[in-house]
């Protein structure tokens, strides 16, 4: 039975990706944990006004979010019909990262698929930073959905590495399970780098033990864009999900080095696994 995390803030974009991962994980039994994270400073609005003065702020808030999990629940539910699925739902009245830490180790969880943009009813929360934030500072492997993005078949995953790290299978548990769940190719991308040229070769030995079906291709970036030639490989190869680790001198942190966190958060436009070393 998988874990799995699907925070929300009712936009549309994240009601897309639990119809994602409901789709990815269609023959699965799994746990969804639905995620809501309040936070007052975001809802002083006019409608906050006419409250009756014996209710607090608070308690309207949890109630209405309450029942909008609900609704979510059941619409999902409806639409999937899916008797391997059990629900489960979160309020929270905390930092949004810290809430997700929370769950994470309370539950067990074993994944995070939340969306990479979009905005809450009220539109001052945005997912993307959120999301982003929850991919670098997260232990739990974390799936990003872009917004707008349908399901199809997942059949061909690239993972990317810049080699200045060796690996080990524990860390790269949710790719193996997807990669084999789904049948799915796996391409191993090794960003060329004058400092992680001699690790390459392990590497790879690595990637024909656990992966033992993957492709090891050599990205050579010649001055070019790391993002710009990643995004070309999974146009060309019709790559469906994008893998990595974050890291220190990950390829992840170049990509945030090089784009805010913002703007890469609304760049990816396939979903996008990330992974996390563990010491």
């Amino acid at each position: 039975m998988k874990n799995i995390l699907l925070p929300t803030d009712f936009s549309k974009n994240s009601i897309g990706a639990i119809n994602y991962a409901m789709q990815l994980l269609k023959d699965e039994a799994c746990h969804f944990y639905i995620l809501n994270v309040q936070k007052a400073s975001s809802f002083i609005t006019d409608d906050l006004m006419v409250v009756n003065s014996s209710a607090t702020v608070y308690k309207t808030l949890i109630d209405a979010s309450k029942k909008s999990m609900e609704n979510i629940v059941l619409s999902t539910k409806k639409k999937f019909k899916n008797g391997k699925h059990e629900f489960h739902t979160i309020v929270d009245y905390d930092n949004f990262v810290d809430s997700i830490n929370q769950v994470c180790t309370n539950q067990d969880i074993d994944l995070i698929i939340m969306g990479t943009h979009g905005a809450s009813g009220l539109e001052k929360v945005f997912f993307g930073s959120n999301t982003a934030h929850v991919m670098q500072r997260c232990k739990t492997p974390v799936l990003a959905i872009p917004h707008g993005y349908k399901f199809t078949k997942l059949d061909a995953i690239a993972f990317t590495t810049s080699n200045l790290t060796f690996f080990k299978i524990k860390d790269l548990m949710a790719l193996k399970y997807l990669v084999k769940f789904h049948r799915a190719k796996l391409n191993i991308l090794h960003v060329a780098d004058e400092q992680s040229a001699q690790n390459q070769a392990l590497n790879e030995g690595f990637f024909q033990v656990y992966f033992n079906d993957a492709s090891n291709e050599l990205v050579n970036l010649n001055g070019k864009d790391v993002f710009d030639v990643i995004h070309d490989y999974i146009k060309n190869h019709d790559i469906k999900m994008l893998a990595m680790m974050n890291k220190k001198h990950s390829f992840l942190e170049r990509l945030f080095t090089r784009h805010p966190v913002e703007t890469f958060a609304f760049k990816i436009d396939i979903p996008l696994l990330v992974m996390h070393k563990n010491n």
